[in-house]
């Protein structure tokens, strides 16, 4: 493995958002040089939509799960980010998606462990409700490509109307890429959901960590729930988002275990950020990039943001 000729600056913070509580990202990256007024509006406008959407149904009285799914919807509906409507197309000119979940759900009246993941899928408008589903069916873990697309459309999930895809050109944030969310509930339970499209001028069939559950996705009772974005292959080799759960686990800090991660992508050679959030609603988010689009959403209010290159936090 050939260590990376600089180690890139690490830019952290945690909020103490308490229960419930719901975190997004819209991905994390570099930023043009040329980002304006409406740029910027349009995406905070987006991510804004998606917390909200993830906090009502959280006090609302549904899952963690359900909400940090309803957030990563929202923001594949937008058409604004690397994922549903915004996905960018393969070198064969195809959008292909990726998607993740992992949480709590109740089973004859039982809270259980459950996780989905979906990849190399065409058929699908929201990619994140067919991680969902194959989360709720449970006879499988991961489903890709044309077996995931009939398995939605036999879901009766609604197929992706090409005409409404963005192809990453409605903004600049195809340059970010990837979205996710995670959630805790008053009860302490997490889950995450994760949304991509792929890197663009990805060769068909490409797959990063998006629907790699411990890679970049990861929600489980007595740990963390993380999403993460960035340069795939080094997350999955990484091992990122499992990395972070066990660290704390073992005692380690949430800041100092998802530094230790970034890290370790740092070493196979990529780079990106996560969210990671605990049972007690301490948010962490975390990049070694110029640029992070990011929200939260808690008792006190909603909130929305893009992390620019000048900013200190």
């Amino acid at each position: 493995m050939r260590l990376p000729p600089t180690i890139n600056a690490v830019r952290i913070r945690t909020i103490e958002l308490g229960l419930p509580a719901i975190a997004i990202h819209g991905g994390a990256g570099t930023r043009p040089s040329n980002d304006d007024e409406a740029l910027h509006s349009r995406e905070t406008a987006a991510l804004t939509a998606s917390v909200r959407a993830g906090w009502e149904v959280l006090v609302g009285g549904g899952t963690s799960l359900e909400a940090a799914v309803a957030a990563v919807a929202s923001m594949e509906n937008s058409g604004v980010f690397n994922a549903g409507r915004g996905a960018v197309p393969t070198t064969a000119g195809e959008v292909e998606t990726d998607a993740g979940v992992m949480g709590q759900a109740l089973d004859d009246g039982v809270w259980r462990e459950v996780a989905g993941a979906a990849c190399a899928m065409t058929w699908p408008a929201n990619p994140i409700h067919v991680a969902q589903a194959v989360a709720s069916r449970g006879d499988a873990l991961l489903l890709a490509g044309p077996g995931a697309d009939r398995f939605a459309a036999e879901c009766g999930l609604a197929r992706r109307d090409e005409s409404l895809l963005t192809h990453g050109t409605a903004t600049l944030s195809s340059k970010i890429g990837t979205v996710g969310a995670v959630a805790v509930d008053g009860e302490g339970r997490l889950a995450a959901a994760t949304s991509t499209g792929g890197r663009d001028g990805q060769p068909p069939g490409r797959v990063g960590d998006t629907p790699i559950i411990g890679a970049g996705t990861w929600a489980a009772s007595g740990g963390v729930a993380v999403s993460a974005t960035g340069d795939g292959e080094a997350f999955v080799k990484a091992g990122f988002a499992h990395m972070i759960d066990d660290s704390v686990r073992l005692g380690t800090a949430t800041e100092q275990a998802a530094t230790d991660a970034i890290a370790r992508v740092e070493r196979w050679q990529g780079t990106g950020g996560a969210i990671v959030l605990n049972p007690q609603g301490k948010l962490v988010f975390i990049c070694d990039t110029p640029a992070m689009a990011r929200g939260w959403g808690c008792a006190q209010g909603l909130f929305a943001e893009i992390l620019l290159p000048d900013a200190c936090q």
